[in-house]
């Protein structure tokens, strides 16, 4: 393939974002899509995500992005022609202590209206859902019905790219970004090892390293990456795919079928802050990861789920979630530089919303407006804040170690 040297859009970062940006920009009519990534597309952060998706969300924006992300999934198929397998499992939304019970009931109550369908389960009906799942301390339960999973989260990735591909959408890996040209304040160009292309857009969507690309247009993008663990355990009698996903909220921790075992994963007290920018040659497979600390989440879990305790680890896997300082994601043009636009800062909800986001942002940029209110997630609300490194740590860390504590 020869490398371009024009696009109408660069999109810069092939993980789920940046794939879902790519391919509604070529959907829309956008005629010279490319997708930049510095390693092999598809294989970091959104590859080690634990492929849920979660309507019930802090906000109606984000709500309504999660209903555009799950519907334009489940009709992806029908649309291009290209499988993305996924599991109509729905979803058991639960909390064991009296605090975190009134706070699953007031998220209940704003889900509802804004369109959720929900369900109240007794504790039976807990068990019943989900055999591996005593219901006997849950203090409230509800079932949301149209929450889904996809079991292996790079197969949408790689979905987007075909359906992509038939649009003329060019994915290029090994190949960064090294710098944006800007000119008369607005964006020309993105620099590569391989050579210029030249552009009025580029949307940034890299995920770890998006307050990288950033700096190149002299915008600050402030996030913070997080590690994030899972653990996936062998194969368990009786478990089934189609069981629902479960979120007990004071663990805190999620958990669902995966490969015949439980995969599961929580967020932690005191988690790790990542600064793979400032490792040369970082990569996911590089991420350190805590043993023990997915062991203390299986005491945690372990009266409520039996089939956690002494079962047989197939993989461990990290990640990271790009925390901003308030817990809303980063979505929409810079206002300092006329042709940069962002998606960042998923704060645990990335994979989620990503084909949501998607969608919204290809829209609004080929019609001028978007379908969704998005003025909570403006990417510069930030701008001329000045906020110290040490500030945006302790923000991240507590942004992430608060994602199910009462307010």
């Amino acid at each position: 393939m020869t490398f371009p040297t024009t696009a109408d859009a660069v999109v810069i970062g092939a993980g789920a974002f940046g794939f879902a940006t790519a391919y509604h920009l070529a959907k829309a009519g956008a005629r010279d899509v490319v997708l930049l990534d510095q390693y092999e597309p598809g294989t970091q952060v959104s590859a080690r995500a634990a492929g849920l998706f979660k309507l019930i969300q802090a906000s109606e924006v984000k709500t309504r992005l999660a209903q555009r992300a799950t519907q334009v999934v489940t009709e992806f198929e029908a649309v291009t022609g290209v499988a993305l397998p996924f599991v109509t499992s729905g979803s058991i939304y639960a909390a064991r202590t009296p605090a975190h019970a009134s706070m699953v009931e007031a998220e209940i109550e704003d889900s509802r209206g804004w369109g959720v369908r929900l369900e109240r389960l007794s504790g039976k009906e807990v068990t019943l859902s989900a055999p591996w799942l005593r219901g006997d301390n849950i203090l409230s339960a509800w079932f949301v019905a149209d929450d889904i999973y996809i079991e292996e989260p790079r197969a949408m990735l790689m979905a987007y790219r075909q359906a992509g591909d038939k649009l003329g959408m060019r994915t290029i890996g090994h190949t960064p970004a090294t710098g944006i040209v800007v000119r008369n304040g607005e964006v020309a160009g993105v620099e590569t090892p391989s050579g210029r292309i030249d552009t009025p857009l580029v949307v940034d969507t890299a995920g770890a390293w998006a307050r990288t690309v950033g700096a190149m247009a002299l915008i600050d993008i402030p996030i913070q990456p997080i590690r994030h663990q899972l653990r996936i355990t062998a194969p368990i009698s009786g478990v089934n795919k189609n069981e629902p996903v479960v979120r007990l909220i004071d663990a805190p921790a999620y958990i669902r079928p995966s490969r015949g075992g439980l995969m599961f994963g929580g967020f932690e007290a005191s988690p790790l802050p990542i600064e793979p920018a400032v490792i040369d040659g970082f990569t996911m497979d590089r991420l350190p990861l805590d043993h023990a600390l997915n062991n203390q989440f299986v005491d945690v879990l372990k009266e409520d789920i039996p089939a956690l305790d002494g079962a047989a680890i197939q993989e461990e896997r990290g990640g990271v979630f790009t925390m901003t300082m308030d817990g809303r994601l980063m979505v929409g043009p810079s206002n300092a530089i006329r042709g940069f636009w962002m998606a960042t800062g998923c704060n645990g909800t990335g994979f989620s919303l990503s084909s949501g986001v998607g969608y919204t942002l290809a829209e609004w940029i080929t019609t001028g407006s978007p379908s969704i209110d998005m003025t909570d997630l403006d990417p510069n609300r930030f701008s001329g804040a000045k906020i110290s490194d040490k500030e945006l740590v302790d923000s991240g860390i507590w942004q992430y170690a608060n994602y199910y504590v009462p307010r």
